[in-house]
């Protein structure tokens, strides 16, 4: 328990005017000096006891669109056989503060309430901890207690309807090639090699082994699936503030769109974040949560990150997001990487305009450039 401000301005308020009254001879302001002393006692009385109750905190959703409603539901238990007198709970959500009046709650009974939490930005949002007060009619005194745990409010980015990619899903060997980082254990067979230790026994081809005399193997993989990567340029020139959050929902879109139609995903920032997943609504999930806390780095650094640099060709269609301000010349790498490469410029030109073999898509927002991206791909 403590005093607040204005509990201190009465207390020493209340010792000045019964001095004055003593040292004068006043008997009014040894009365008012009095009753300022009695209210700070009877303030100390009322919050010296805690609330004795126990406290659960949800969120619903934990995860939410950018400017979509989320709950906070606060359930309040009496644990106690005595009543509880009202108080107030204090919640935080980021910067936001939220307060809910709790009222009184009888023995062993149970109060419920609800309330919005901030959804207006994207981010990462830790929620807590929940603070309980109590304080006195006059605001004199009050006694906070720390209780429940923090939660986290994943606020993603908007996302707008658009289309993925058109890709092939060749289901045979001979259909397509099969790329470096294949999945292996599907039904067909790629080729009959000698056999080492470790392959599965039963792949063990018994024709070749007899004609060859040597141990032979079936050799089993899958073919090369659709598959997406999506470069984000983080960099501040290209990209304003305003403008790479509209870049954040262009590939929010794209690989939502892309993960829920089964086809595999990489996501990629200049700054250097590298996310890869199989198709599916926990890949979609995973992407999203690494949009939640993409930011702008001021590094000078080029467009393309290592990854896309270096190493094996992974293939497959690549979209870069970037400013309309982006060179060619960032692209020329990829063009010998990839099969398809599309660049989504944001800015305030808008048109469509081929270069270098790249399909470049220049618009105003995110809105605009996915619909321009629905148009080309369909």
């Amino acid at each position: 328990m403590r005093l607040t401000r204005r509990g201190v301005a009465v207390l020493v308020g209340s010792v000045a005017a019964y001095l004055l009254g003593e040292l004068a001879g006043y008997a009014f302001f040894r009365a008012l000096g009095g009753l300022g002393l009695g209210a700070l006692v009877a303030a100390t009385v009322l919050t010296v006891r805690q609330p004795q109750v126990s406290v659960q905190r949800d969120l619903s959703p934990d995860r939410v669109e950018r400017g979509r409603p989320a709950l906070a539901t606060l359930r309040v238990r009496n644990t106690g056989g005595r009543w509880q007198p009202a108080f107030a709970a204090h919640d935080s959500a980021g910067a936001a503060r939220q307060q809910v009046r709790i009222r009184r709650l009888g023995p062993d009974s149970e109060a419920t309430y609800r309330y919005e939490l901030p959804t207006s930005r994207r981010g990462r949002i830790e929620v807590g901890p929940l603070t309980l007060e109590r304080r006195d009619p006059l605001g004199l005194a009050r006694n906070r207690l720390a209780t429940g745990e923090t939660a986290t409010l994943w606020v993603h980015p908007k996302r707008h309807a658009t289309r993925t990619v058109v890709a092939g899903r060749p289901r045979h060997h001979h259909v397509g090639r099969t790329a470096d980082d294949s999945l292996r254990g599907s039904a067909d067979v790629r080729d009959v090699r000698p056999y080492v230790v470790g392959d599965e026994v039963r792949h063990l081809h018994w024709k070749a082994t007899a004609r060859t005399g040597q141990l032979m193997v079936r050799d089993f993989v899958d073919p090369d699936q659709p598959r997406l990567t999506v470069l984000l340029d983080t960099r501040t020139d290209p990209l304003p503030a305003a403008t790479f959050e509209e870049g954040v929902e262009v590939v929010a879109s794209i690989l939502f769109a892309a993960s829920m139609a089964g086809h595999r995903c990489r996501l990629l920032t200049s700054a250097g974040a590298d996310v890869a997943a199989p198709g599916g609504a926990l890949a979609s999930r995973q992407f999203l949560d690494e949009l939640c806390v993409a930011e702008q780095s001021d590094e000078r650094s080029g467009l393309l990150p290592r990854a896309l640099t270096t190493g094996a060709s992974s293939g497959g269609a690549i979209v870069v997001v970037t400013g309309v301000r982006g060179t060619a010349a960032d692209l020329a790498p990829l063009l010998v990487r990839y099969s398809s490469v599309t660049v989504l410029g944001l800015g305030p030109v808008h048109g469509v305009a081929p270069i270098l073999g790249a399909r470049v898509i220049l618009a105003a927002d995110a809105a605009e450039a996915l619909q321009q991206w629905s148009g080309v791909i369909g």
